[in-house]
């Protein structure tokens, strides 16, 4: 409907102007609670082992259980938004996240923490697509812009403080003080549904979605079994005998998944999608890069950690280039993406990461985080921009306008489903070297990127070191290939404007 100017009206939506702030408040607070928690635990995870005695796979679970849960029911959740009303299950995710927030700060054990992190997980799959969505539902189009740009850049200072903050809290009160990587939730999700119950109303449902709660189901139960598989249960790497059983059933259940999602009439992961080799080639380049971006900043931390002895202040300082270089650089990556097309960028982009994981395996015995390692987090913080906003686009453009809001929400999947699958696999792989090397004293009670209880005879530490650094240099050479290898699926899948097209279906 037009005014008598011939201008079209304001966009109605559910929220009255001056309770948008409030909308807004609450996304940027959710949102700093799911940031904290991923970029600060890979520095607490030294903590946490030595604090609660966990394993390496202890620790592996203690990440995957809540990227498990994530990853799986990413989609559900953001279909329940539209189901159930965006601003009600973005409360319950919220809630649901405090809730596991409190209960890992007090976690008195490995598994207690684990049982807590899957229940976070639950919370985040509710919370992570409600954040963006409710902004956009709330504010007008010609507002839109400006909404989601000051939650950007939030989120971005969460992504680039938490860690430096978060390390230096850990070097200073020691090693119990990682719970308070998870008590700072309680705050800070306490306020943000204030907001939403007191000051935002309720937005209408749409009562005729339907949840794929099977595909879930099944989903979930795959990628389970399959990191159960490769990580192992109760804290011990698995056995040959019980990797193939739950990596076989697992993989059954994945194409169970794939079967019942091909004839759902309302699937989370529409397939005919990836008959476009736009849409299929940008999912396989994101599983490849972010299943290496996940295994580096995982086991690198606790590499210089608990390996080196690095404190937790000066690792989170060698990873602050790679959020500052992101916020800085991404946008004009993406205007340059523009020009030339989002091919030759992420090939590129790919390529820098690719080049920086394989110094960091060449460098790794310096054992030196200034010279080892801060160089080439600065050139993964280079490639890394070249590659997130192009990717974006890519994503955005290979589907039809309508499918849009899909397309993003299956790239998020694929990304959180690569980084658990890293770091289940990743540990096996670690684990596996650092004994080969080890040799005859693998009899000593020494792991893989943790610190001995005891001081260690002079040949049983350099031979604790030396194995160390291999089983690093192992991941990040291994991690260079994958990301060398999404360079190549950008180049041969994705728009290029150079001259080179991207090739039919």
């Amino acid at each position: 409907m037009n005014d008598s100017k011939g201008a079209a009206a304001p966009q109605a939506t559910f929220c009255p102007a001056h309770n948008r702030i409030y909308v807004l408040v609450a996304a940027i607070l959710a949102s700093s609670m799911g940031f904290i928690d991923g970029s600060v635990l890979s520095i607490a995870t030294p903590a946490i082992r030595s604090n609660l005695g966990a394993t390496l796979a202890d620790a592996q679970w203690i990440s995957n259980a809540y990227m498990l849960f994530l990853a799986s029911l990413l989609l559900i959740g953001g279909a329940a938004g539209d189901r159930f009303g965006l601003r009600n299950v973005f409360a319950i995710g919220i809630v649901l996240f405090v809730v596991a927030s409190l209960v890992s700060s007090l976690a008195p054990d490995p598994g207690f923490l684990i049982y807590a992190r899957s229940v976070q997980g639950v919370g985040a799959a509710m919370m992570v697509p409600g954040s963006l969505a409710i902004i956009a539902k709330a504010y007008p189009r010609e507002e839109r812009g400006k909404a989601i740009g000051l939650w950007s850049a939030f989120s971005s200072l969460t992504t680039i403080l938490g860690p430096v903050i978060g390390g230096f809290v850990l070097t200073v009160l020691g090693e119990w003080s990682w719970r308070l990587v998870f008590a700072i939730n309680l705050p800070l999700g306490g306020i943000a549904l204030a907001l939403l119950l007191l000051r935002v109303p309720a937005d209408k449902p749409e009562p005729g979605r339907r949840l794929d709660w099977i595909g879930g189901a099944l989903i979930t139960a795959a990628l389970l079994l399959i990191a159960l598989g490769l990580t192992g249960t109760g804290g011990n790497a698995p056995l040959p005998s019980q990797m193939l059983l739950y990596c076989g059933a697992g993989l059954i259940a994945l194409l169970a998944f794939l079967w019942w999602e091909a004839r759902s009439s309302a699937p989370m992961l529409p397939l005919h999608h990836f008959r476009r080799a736009a849409f299929s080639g940008a999912q396989g380049l994101t599983f490849a890069l972010y299943f290496a971006l996940a295994a580096i900043s995982f086991f690198l931390p606790m590499t210089m950690i608990g390996g080196w002895g690095v404190t937790a202040a000066e690792a989170s300082i060698v990873f602050l280039p790679l959020g500052i270089l992101l916020t800085l650089l991404s946008s004009y990556a993406g205007k340059l993406a523009d020009k030339v097309g989002p091919g030759p960028m992420i090939t590129a982009g790919s390529a820098i990461v690719a080049l920086a994981f394989a110094l960091m395996g060449l460098f790794a015995p310096l054992q030196d985080p200034w010279l080892g390692v801060l160089p080439f987090t600065i050139l993964m913080g280079l490639g890394m921009s070249a590659v997130v906003s192009p990717l974006s686009t890519a994503v955005m453009t290979s589907v039809e306008d309508r499918d849009t809001g899909l397309a993003s929400g299956v790239n998020n999947a694929v990304a959180r489903v690569a980084g658990l699958l890293a770091v289940a696999l990743m540990g096996g792989v670690a684990a596996f070297v650092f004994e080969r090397v080890l040799g005859g004293f693998a009899e000593l009670p020494i792991f893989f990127g943790m610190r001995p209880d005891q001081p260690l005879p002079a040949d049983a530490e350099a031979a604790r070191l030396a194995a160390n650094n291999a089983a690093f240099a192992v991941i990040a050479y291994a991690n260079a290939a994958l990301a060398l290898l999404s360079a190549v699926i950008a180049w041969f899948t994705q728009e290029n404007k150079l001259g080179r097209r991207r090739r039919p279906a």
